[in-house]
């Protein structure tokens, strides 16, 4: 959403030497138009948010101050005055920030502020100016910083910005040479930080600020995204790291366990005391901002003890506690998730439901499962985007229900790999079935195999009539009855549970088999449920009995005799 007006025309036209007034207009587009660029790019900078310690994610934080800004920018209308529009940047930043990055961010946005204060003109010195008073409050901001990391970007960044400024660019080549410059010093990160090096990422950090001077960029050219197209163009892509995302559970490096930041509103706060005492106490320590606002972040085992350090002080509030190794472990199961495959020759899709039923299947070799069952049939698309995430040339659905039989078709003839359908009924055929599974044969012997495993298989369902109705030999049902299925004909009528499943195993002459696998799903208790297994086994004791938790809706019992 970048405005082509009038007032940005003036103001980025070419000024070497005299520069524009400012117009406050295409600052506010400006800003609006990164903290949008943020937002559309934070998932992909999350995960590459490796280093040093999942502190929240990296652009969902950077994300969040920018919103923070945008929205205390916001309130000033459209012309405000220039020492109103710098307060209500750095007040919304301070006030947004979260976590290391954001806080890193707040700072790196109040020195751009602070470096324009006396600055009348927007010329490319104002832009050398802002970015080296940036680069000096922020690294004072943090303690310990560190090479390959957001301040090496914004390192580059402030260089880029002195350069312009001697090579006399007008200021639309300068903020425009400067975002190319902060996106190849992102490109460079993994060559001075090992750790991003060995697992093949940028600084996550550093690529949210690359982001965010291109969407400043942008914003005050009138070129929506043009830096980025330009440099394609050119054969160079700096709109995506080069290197891959990877998963790595980077908590694990990590001294302190909580997350911790809040504001303190004091007069009296010595900030270099503040540093010292969180440094004593954890880690990643900042303590930003001026009275009678002050912004804190700190990794530490103790929060009871930093905030007590704080009240004693002055006022806290906006408190965020963070568990980190909970969050990166969060994290990791989502990226692991979203991670491809890797590329197989032959794998299965199996549709489910219960949690129960979904676990035994994958522990039998199931690469996916689409979730379904009874009364939420998967579509033909759900079927063919499961098997595209298995990255296998060939696939094999066990569909599990009539109902779903002809979806699993219709995505065989939409997919350009080669699959098919082993038309399994029910979630215990697709157990036989992957008992006999060999991913090292062929498709076709499989596909057989498969198939014979369930073809004896006698299975039986047991739920509740939910009305009046007759069962296979006319007899009444009353709606609430328990009732027992076989091959799609009621069986068995009852008014318990248990009884319904001794009288199908009678029917289905279970003295004469020797396996029974039995899953219990939702409507039956643990202790119901122990009980029917034990009267079964003292029943039966010629059948070897598996039972599980299947966690299936609307089928208290089901279970296969064979």
């Amino acid at each position: 959403m970048v405005s082509n007006n009038s007032d940005m025309q003036n103001m980025t036209k070419n000024s070497n030497d005299e520069g524009m007034h400012y117009s406050r207009k295409p600052f506010i587009t400006a800003l609006i138009h990164a903290s949008e660029m943020l937002s559309e790019y934070k998932e992909e900078i999350n995960k590459l948010n490796v280093f040093p310690v999942p502190d929240g994610d990296t652009g969902t934080n950077m994300s969040l101050t920018l919103e923070s800004v945008v929205e205390h920018v916001k309130k000033l209308g459209d012309n405000p005055s220039l020492a109103d529009l710098r307060r209500a940047v750095t007040t919304g930043a301070l006030m947004g920030a979260r976590g290391n990055s954001g806080v890193i961010t707040s700072q790196i946005l109040r020195g751009l502020c602070e470096g324009y204060e006396q600055h009348e003109l927007f010329d490319t010195q104002g832009l050398s100016i802002a970015f080296s008073r940036a680069e000096e409050v922020a690294f004072a901001a943090v303690r310990k910083p560190v090479d390959g990391t957001i301040l090496t970007v914004l390192h580059d960044s402030a260089k880029a910005a002195r350069y312009a400024q001697r090579k006399k660019m007008n200021i639309a080549e300068a903020i425009s040479y400067v975002s190319e410059k902060a996106h190849e010093s992102v490109e460079n990160t993994p060559n001075l930080l090992p750790v991003l090096k060995e697992n093949n990422v940028v600084d996550a950090g550093g690529y949210g600020l690359a982001i965010f001077i291109e969407g400043i960029a942008s914003g005050l050219t009138g070129h929506d995204g043009a830096i980025s197209e330009e440099l394609k163009q050119n054969g160079g892509d700096i709109s995506q790291p080069k290197v891959e995302i990877e998963q790595i559970n980077d908590w694990a490096g990590s001294k302190y366990r909580y997350c911790n930041e809040f504001l303190v509103d004091s007069n009296t706060l010595d900030t270099e005391d503040a540093l010292k005492f969180l440094s004593s106490i954890g880690d990643c320590e900042l303590c930003v901002g001026s009275a009678p606002k002050f912004k804190v972040h700190v990794h530490s085992d103790h929060p009871d003890k930093v905030l007590e350090y704080f009240i004693q002080r002055g006022q806290v509030s906006e408190v965020f506690i963070h568990n980190m190794q909970l969050q990166s472990e969060e994290r990791v199961e989502k990226l692991a998730e979203e991670a491809p495959h890797p590329q197989k020759d032959l794998a299965v899709v199996a549709v489910a439901v219960g949690s129960g039923n979904e676990e035994i299947l994958k522990s039998l070799g199931v690469d996916e499962i689409v979730s379904g069952g009874q009364t939420m049939n998967p579509s033909t698309k759900d079927l063919a985007d499961a098997a595209k995430r298995t990255n296998a040339k060939n696939v094999i659905f066990l569909p599990n229900n009539k109902n779903i039989i002809m979806a699993a078709k219709s995505a065989c003839d939409v997919l350009d790999i080669n699959a098919s359908v082993v038309e399994t009924r029910n979630v215990l055929s697709a157990f036989s079935a992957m008992m006999v599974f060999d991913p090292q044969d062929s498709m076709e012997n499989n596909i057989s195999a498969m198939n014979d495993s369930f073809s004896m298989l006698k299975v039986a369902e047991v739920t509740f009539a939910i009305k009046d109705s007759k069962d296979a030999h006319n007899n009444p049902i009353k709606e609430g009855d328990c009732i027992g299925i076989v091959d799609g004909n009621i069986e068995i009528v009852g008014k318990k549970i248990e009884s319904v499943v001794m009288d199908l195993l009678k029917f289905l002459d279970a003295k004469n088999m020797g396996m029974l696998t039995i899953l219990a799903g939702e409507g039956i208790d643990d202790k119901s449920y122990s009980k029917l297994v034990l009267r079964i086994e003292n029943k039966y004791d010629n059948l070897e009995i598996d039972h599980q938790e299947g966690g299936q809706p609307l089928y208290p019992i089901l279970f296969s005799l064979e």
